[in-house]
């Protein structure tokens, strides 16, 4: 009798304790896995509400079928984070399903990741948005596939059915173009992270909508775009906010565009990498212009800002 007390008042006292220490330091696949351990413990996690705000697929198989019967389950209707970073199995179908039968388990999620999913498409896109209108960051990574392809009707999906997006990761989606950016422009002045990474279809034109009508960016990622002149890196002195820029392969940037770019005072973080134009004149300029530079890369020289600032005293 006493053995089934102290068993009792454990699970009782003991066990919740426990639980609420573990579950702010292990990844939440591993609490999940707790849950078959004992009724005890599969009480405590449940009615633990912040474990159940996100659900967190990537790199699994099945991704589809396993986020629709996540979902289905009442301890995640206010979800506010689903990442499939390369998860297998999830397709357009599933995002419709997400749409027609499960949008209420959606209406507060704000981040999305579907970083290379190989099989969404527009339709996919399309989708998913209408089931998410309080959607802030949204990542579709190295999205390739021809048959699949995410295009210029994908954002514009995006745009008209999710108002509050800050942080956009577009990086290697090659089937977007100028249009893209434009109708990102137009529809969120208060974007913050943009990454167009490999977009290359984009041209001056597109960066100039972003670089105008957005002009509190903070992060700008333009890895591997060669096709940007010096009229467009000029404009990006209204940024007046930026603090992380990449332009690494930048082949048409000249110490001109430097010059322009050294009066972004917040960066501190610049990749010239491959900017073959670039001389040691706009590397200087840049070490003088912006004050909070932490880090610099460049084909000249890879350092520690505060020392660079150091050597040209």
């Amino acid at each position: 009798m006493r053995d089934s007390e102290e068993e009792e008042k454990w699970s009782r006292e003991t066990i919740p304790k426990v639980m609420k220490i573990i579950t702010n330091r292990l990844p939440q696949r591993d609490l999940i896995s707790l849950l078959f351990v004992s009724s005890s413990i599969y009480r405590t996690l449940v009615s633990t509400p912040s474990l159940w705000l996100a659900v967190d697929l990537r790199e699994m198989n099945n991704a589809g079928d396993r986020l629709i019967a996540a979902l289905s389950l009442t301890r995640y209707h206010h979800v506010k984070r689903i990442v499939l970073e390369f998860a297998q199995g999830i397709e357009d179908k599933h995002l419709d399903t997400l749409r027609n039968k499960l949008s209420g388990s959606l209406k507060d999620l704000e981040h999305l990741n579907l970083n290379g999913c190989q099989k969404i498409s527009d339709k996919g896109i399309e989708a998913i948005t209408e089931a998410c209108p309080s959607l802030k960051i949204f990542s579709i990574y190295w999205n390739v596939r021809l048959c699949f392809r995410v295009t210029d009707a994908g954002i514009s999906h995006l745009g008209k059915n999710c108002k509050h997006i800050v942080d956009l990761n577009l990086s290697g989606c090659k089937g977007i173009s100028d249009k893209s950016l434009q109708m990102v422009s137009e529809n969120y002045p208060h974007l913050e992270f943009l990454d167009i990474t490999r977009c290359i279809k984009i041209t001056d034109g597109g960066l100039q909508h972003i670089i105008v009508k957005c002009s509190g960016l903070k992060s700008l990622n333009l890895y591997a775009l060669s096709s940007f002149t010096d009229g467009a890196y000029k404009k990006l002195s209204l940024l007046s906010h930026l603090r992380f820029l990449d332009l690494c392969g930048a082949q048409n940037l000249s110490d001109e565009g430097l010059f322009s770019i050294a009066k972004c005072k917040d960066i501190h973080t610049l990749n010239l990498t491959w900017c073959v134009r670039v001389t040691d004149v706009g590397v200087i300029a840049i070490a003088k212009g912006c004050t909070s530079l932490e880090y610099l890369r460049s084909k000249q020289l890879e350092v520690d800002a505060c020392h660079f600032h150091d050597r040209l005293k």
